[in-house]
């Protein structure tokens, strides 16, 4: 069970369809959307050791990745040069990606570049509010290797995807339960053991993850658009 912030219903897929995940790190939509549908998938990243974790969780699910009517394929690749055809994909899925990126534009050029017309891009980062107190709880938080290097403020990207020549047409916000748990992680990051609260907290998240209860699934869609930790917007390929 994977913890997902792209909604993959709002994706449009259709069987026989190939979807790209940019930065799909251990796999989790990938592998979802493996599942779901009859849908080609393939995952890129620059970690890898993220693709190791989502080869050996994938084969956890199936003995056979590639089948005739569906495929999961993980791969290394640069998402600033993206080693595929003009409009080969009829999805495509950037979650929790382009904060990460100092030259976030070319890899919208080619997300843009590699997406069909009509096709279906969906992209998650982490919301300015959230985000904001994170950075100001702790500098350490974004300042580690690999991590944040802005916070995105949804018109800011809006605009960025949209003038590539896609529309938005849909836009939720994810993962509300989180925020303390990141706030508490930041307020404690430099402590030398586990803080107890820190703890306690990581915990319900993951027995949240496993049991889904009504409660707290009513909670979070509920606190979403105060304090969603995520924003995710879905945009269509017009030209």
């Amino acid at each position: 069970m994977s913890l997902e912030t792209i909604d993959l219903q709002r994706m449009g897929m259709r069987p026989g369809d190939r979807i790209l995940d940019l930065g799909c790190g251990e796999g989790r939509h990938a592998i979802s959307m493996f599942l779901l549908a009859d849908v080609h998938v393939i995952g890129i990243d620059l970690s890898d050791k993220d693709l190791d974790t989502a080869n050996s969780r994938l084969a956890g699910f199936t003995s056979q990745a590639v089948q005739p009517h569906k495929s999961c394929i993980f791969t290394r690749a640069d998402g600033r040069t993206l080693p595929f055809p003009d409009n080969t994909f009829d999805q495509v899925i950037c979650a929790e990606v382009l904060e990460h990126i100092p030259q976030y534009q070319q890899v919208l050029g080619e997300i843009k570049r590699v997406l069909k017309p009509g096709g279906v891009f969906a992209a998650s980062v982490p919301r300015y509010f959230p985000e904001w107190i994170c950075w100001q709880l702790s500098d350490a938080y974004h300042e580690v290797a690999g991590g944040h290097v802005r916070i995105f403020r949804s018109a800011e990207l809006k605009q960025a995807i949209e003038s590539q020549g896609m529309r938005r047409f849909a836009r939720h916000w994810a993962h509300s339960l989180h925020v303390p748990y990141w706030w508490l992680r930041c307020t404690f990051w430099r402590a030398e053991e586990q803080v107890a609260i820190v703890e306690l907290y990581h915990r319900f998240l993951i027995w949240d993850l496993m049991q889904k209860p009504l409660l707290t699934r009513l909670l979070d869609k509920l606190l979403n658009p105060i304090m969603g930790k995520s924003i995710v917007m879905y945009f269509c390929n017009e030209q």
